[in-house]
């Protein structure tokens, strides 16, 4: 997977890019994703599914009659942001509402929730389904916390069916909902997955042995054993989704899915066994499937997923669709949608400012220049932190998410932007540039703060405490973090509280923020005996005790490399 590269900052976009010219008929690039490239009638509910790249032919695949309207793309196993997620949906939006789908995972969750508040203000209604059927991230009675694996397939094919089939958007929600509740997956890995342009695999398995409850972003599984004969995985595979078997549930669509590195053959073997173990339980297959539909990278591995039907279910299980990469039955006389250029970002517009507001924007421009220069140095060591329970990749996004807000805030100020018009453009292309969990929450922290300042006056030092509080809750709020999750809130809350009480106190901004940053600092550290309980990390818990969390420690090295600045 790693052996054909450029540059492995831009492989997303360098093969969605190739991908939609490959299946320009299909599809048509659009900054941060792909939309449908036919025409589509005006009032259909439209379905928009997305998440990180990296699990083709999972997401942009999948767009075309019958299944999706477009897809929105993040970087490698990183959420998209929440300006990609808005701006694709505006370009598919055709008068009937959206739909948005993705697997939960944090980044997601805050990036699409986001869009969804941003485009409801506009006047756009807006539908959330996470798709949670990984059976190993969460007990059943917690259903709705499980990871979306390779469930996301099945759904997307239900709820797209019933957006063709000219349902209204409370309906092809409710469909989807259904669709979601009655799918589960479970899968195992024999070896992880490599990042473009890395020389090593995010994670490794003993030889001899196989993890059990991958995850598809190169998190290992939950525990080890050792490898089984086809027909003993099989069991295993099959036994283990079945545990949550409706009552009464006997007819199912079924997917054995290969995560990037099993061959097809392979699967074929394991089909074999895993066929005659659903019929000996009583189950009748309906139009099942054996291929690579959600994949990671190059893991070597596969995944199960049954998805109980219902008469309703089935049909559109069963119903048409065209896409690049799975088409099903006949009927679609479909024409070229209007060609229109795609300019991506407009530049954000920048109103009058004072001549003191501007001085203030060049001031938080000093400031981003110093975040990003102490994000350089400890790239690695945030990397390292979060490898334990995670992908290794968030020193790498919060550097490349601070130099995107650090030219953001020159392009701004070069153009008289004042603090509030430069800070909160700063916080878009953060979001928009690191992606994943971490660009969602620095982006939404910033432009929240932002929302305090004035682009007409000079920024006060009471505006920095209140934007802090209110940067706080709207983390908080969105995100769904609280104190104790073992997430960057862990070390924000007590930094908020810090500065609040040092400034009612009657310190200066400068001693009161160096009180907080050391009462930050101290709140990171304190997150090492946590266990996390949001997040990729959850289901890998026990990797995560004894270190402290990324997040809260980048959130630290953030406040104290400003304390040195004021």
């Amino acid at each position: 997977m790693t052996k054909i590269v450029d540059d492995p900052e831009t492989f997303a976009s360098a093969a969605l890019a190739g991908f939609s010219r490959v299946y320009g008929r299909y599809v048509r690039l659009v900054k941060g994703g792909v939309v449908r490239a036919t025409a589509v009638p005006r009032g259909k509910v439209s379905v928009i599914v997305g998440g990180g790249s990296g699990h083709y032919p999972a997401f942009a695949g999948y767009v075309g009659p019958g299944m999706a309207d477009a897809a929105v793309a993040g970087e490698i196993f990183a959420s998209p942001s929440t300006a990609a997620v808005a701006r694709v949906c505006r370009k598919a939006d055709f008068g009937g509402g959206i739909l948005l789908g993705f697997g939960n995972y944090a980044g997601d969750v805050l990036n699409f929730g986001v869009a969804a508040e941003r485009l409801r203000a506009e006047g756009i209604d807006v539908r959330i389904v996470t798709v949670t059927d990984d059976v190993a991230s969460a007990p059943a009675d917690r259903h709705l916390q499980r990871r979306g694996i390779a469930g996301d397939f099945l759904v997307f094919k239900v709820a797209g069916a019933a957006a063709e089939a000219g349902l209204s958007l409370d309906e092809v929600e409710r469909v989807t909902r259904l669709a979601n509740a009655r799918t589960f997956s479970f899968g195992v890995a024999f070896g992880g997955c490599t990042l473009p342009g890395a020389t090593a695999p995010l994670f490794s398995v003993p030889k001899g042995m196989m993890a059990l409850g991958l995850g598809i972003h190169g998190e290992p599984g939950i525990r080890d054993t050792q490898i089984v004969p086809a027909g003993d995985l099989a069991t295993l595979l099959v036994d283990t989704v079945l545990a949550e078997r409706p009552a009464g549930a006997r007819r199912a669509a079924v997917l054995l899915n290969g995560l990037g590195a099993t061959k097809y053959e392979e699967l074929f073997v394991l089909w074999g066994a895993v066929e005659g173990r659903l019929a000996a339980a009583g189950v009748d297959l309906v139009a099942p499937e054996a291929g690579e539909y959600i994949t990671s990278l190059d893991m070597q591995g596969c995944s199960l997923t049954v998805m109980w039907l219902d008469e309703e279910l089935e049909r559109f299980w069963l119903a048409p669709c065209d896409t690049p990469v799975f088409r099903r039955g006949e009927g679609f006389q479909t024409q070229p949608a209007a060609f229109v250029e795609d300019a991506g970002d407009e530049t954000p517009a920048v109103g009058p400012a004072s001549g003191a507001s501007r001085e203030s924007a060049r001031c938080l421009a000093g400031i981003l220049e110093a975040m990003v220069s102490a994000l350089e140095e400890v790239e690695a060591e945030l990397g390292r932190i979060d490898a334990f329970a995670g992908d290794g990749d968030h020193g790498q996004g919060m550097r490349r998410g601070a130099a995107a807000a650090r030219d953001a805030m020159h392009q701004a100020v070069a153009r008289g932007a004042g603090a509030k018009t430069a800070l909160a453009a700063a916080g878009d292309a953060w979001a928009d540039r690191a992606g994943g969990t971490s660009g969602a929450i620095w982006g939404l922290l910033l432009r929240s703060w932002s929302s305090a300042f004035s682009d007409e006056k000079a920024l006060l030092e009471a505006d920095i405490v209140r934007g802090a509080r209110l940067a706080l809750d709207d983390v908080m709020r969105l995100g769904g973090a609280k104190p104790g999750d073992k997430t960057l809130v862990d070390a924000f809350v007590p930094f908020v509280a810090a500065l609040e009480t040092a400034r009612a106190d009657g310190l200066s901004l400068k001693d009161a923020w160096r009180k907080a940053s050391v009462t930050c600092e101290e709140a990171a550290q304190a997150t090492a005996p946590l266990s996390p309980r949001l997040g990729r990390a959850r289901p890998l818990a026990e990797r995560s005790i004894g270190h402290p969390d990324a997040g809260a420690v980048s959130l630290a090295l953030v406040a104290r490399t400003i304390a040195s600045r004021l």
